[in-house]
């Protein structure tokens, strides 16, 4: 029998002989949370964040090639990346138990049988040698322990790529965070510099006015008071814009470029980010792959309750070889040397101490567990979007209101200006006027952080950011 032949014959055993699986059957569990999201809907008509990849969702071409360079060289998803070779190894492992392992051999032996114990009372030197094809401790898969264990590492397999997606998303969203935080950054921090150059002569103004009698010390030492706290703001804010700039650098995995951070003048555009639609909780199940990650998981611990209650029932396993044999090298493939062996096993447990019934009760624990990480990876993401969605429902009319409340501090402090110059009112007032400006103006930059940011929360949450790899 030729070796094509040997192999055919042994895949097609391997087929025949397969038998029932004892894995229970798979049932996604039920969605535990609400049908409909407890804030206001989105109700923009539009393609689902999930099918919208980032280059379409973020305009700011700055922040785009920011997300490109952390989309090559960021660490954490090159691990998550090499973990998806590693599973893929791991599986072609396992699934190679389902066939045959057909070897090649070739052995000799040479030895000396003492007369005394020698068939015959004839003993001396014999010489041996063969060659041929084998096949060792192939299991024929009867009751799907095999299959079971090939069918967990799939599913290990898939859940290191739905990992890779979600690290994938996690990193556009924080790199988008941390790019619109230094943007925010570079905005309080000019702001800061302006009220300090204004402070500051402002407060040269008192200082004269204070040395020829004009006014009290008292007005002096507040003037003094608002000067030093500019100072502490723009401290504040250069070392804020640091820090920020220090965790963009970890993201993007190398230094940043000076020409892709936002520059001193630049400002929010409405426009940057594109609107998107909520759709429905159920529509989490496949958008978000943190979740299918953990359904695959789910299902790999289902798998395993098949291999564990396989071990109950018999295991069969063959071990065969089809070659020559010959007592001369010369002559291993002379007619007449053919030679074969043939040795199935039956293995049937009977005390084991315990083992497979703590195995099998291992595995339905890890089932259990693994239920029980996917309602709460469901929850979460649930929690996620609501949260999204209950900031979007309120902080774009709380911009609204505080850039009015901004117009309204500037329109009073220009006016207490007026009023102080004319003598119609005291530097105290002016100066509360100077501190409600600066406080709205700070509020304004930071609600301004805060909307741009949720829309971005709304986006990763949705199950958005994620594009196949380029080449």
């Amino acid at each position: 029998m030729s070796t094509k032949h040997l192999g055919g014959a042994s895949v097609l055993l391997a087929a025949l002989l397969a038998g029932c699986s004892l894995a229970p059957t798979y049932e996604r569990p039920a969605l535990p949370v609400a049908g409909e999201w407890p804030a206001p809907q989105r109700t923009e008509e539009g393609p689902s964040a999930s099918s919208v990849p980032w280059q379409s969702f973020f305009r700011d071409e700055q922040l785009k090639q920011l997300i490109g360079m952390a989309l090559e060289h960021n660490r954490d998803l090159r691990v998550a990346t090499l973990n998806i070779e590693r599973a893929r190894a791991l599986y072609q492992v396992q699934s190679a138990d389902r066939l045959p392992s057909v070897n090649a051999g070739l052995s000799g032996a040479r030895q000396r049988v003492p007369d005394l114990v020698a068939p015959g009372g004839r003993g001396g030197l014999t010489t041996s040698y063969t060659a041929g094809l084998g096949v060792t401790a192939f299991e024929l898969d009867l009751f799907g322990r095999v299959r079971n264990l090939s069918g967990a590492a799939l599913e290990r397999f898939a859940a290191t790529e739905e990992g890779q997606r979600a690290a994938q998303i996690s990193l556009v969203a924080q790199v988008a965070y941390i790019y619109e935080a230094v943007l925010a950054d570079e905005q309080l921090l000019a702001l800061a510099r302006q009220t300090l150059d204004s402070r500051s002569a402002s407060h040269q103004r008192q200082t004269l006015l204070r040395a020829s009698g004009a006014n009290s010390d008292y007005d002096l030492r507040q003037s003094e008071s608002l000067l030093e706290a500019a100072k502490i703001a723009v401290l504040q804010a250069q070392r804020q814009r640091a820090l920020d700039e220090n965790a963009l650098v970890v993201l993007i995995g190398r230094p940043v470029p000076a020409a892709l951070l936002p520059g001193p003048g630049k400002r929010w555009d409405g426009e940057a980010i594109a609107a998107l639609p909520a759709g429905l909780p159920s529509d989490l199940l496949t958008a978000r792959p943190d979740i299918r990650q953990q359904e695959s998981l789910l299902r790999a611990a289902n798998a395993n309750i098949g291999v564990a209650r396989a071990a109950f029932f018999p295991r069969i396993s063959l071990t065969g070889a089809f070659g020559s044999s010959s007592d001369a090298l010369s002559g291993l493939f002379d007619s007449g040397s053919r030679a074969w062996n043939f040795l199935p096993q039956v293995t049937l447990p009977i005390f084991d101490g315990g083992r497979n019934r703590a195995n099998l009760g291992a595995a339905v624990a890890e089932r259990d567990i693994a239920v029980a990480q996917y309602e709460k990876t469901v929850q979460v993401a649930f929690r996620e979007v609501a949260d999204a969605l209950a900031g979007h429902a309120t902080l774009g009319e709380e911009l609204q209101a505080v850039r009015a409340q901004e117009q309204a501090e500037q329109a009073r402090h220009d006016l207490a200006r007026l009023r102080y110059d004319s003598g119609e009112a005291s530097y105290l007032e002016y100066l509360d006027a100077q501190r409600a400006l600066f406080a709205a103006q700070q509020q304004a930059i930071r609600a301004g952080l805060a909307e741009l940011q949720n829309r971005i929360a709304l986006y990763k949450s949705l199950g958005g950011g994620w594009s196949a790899p380029q080449g």
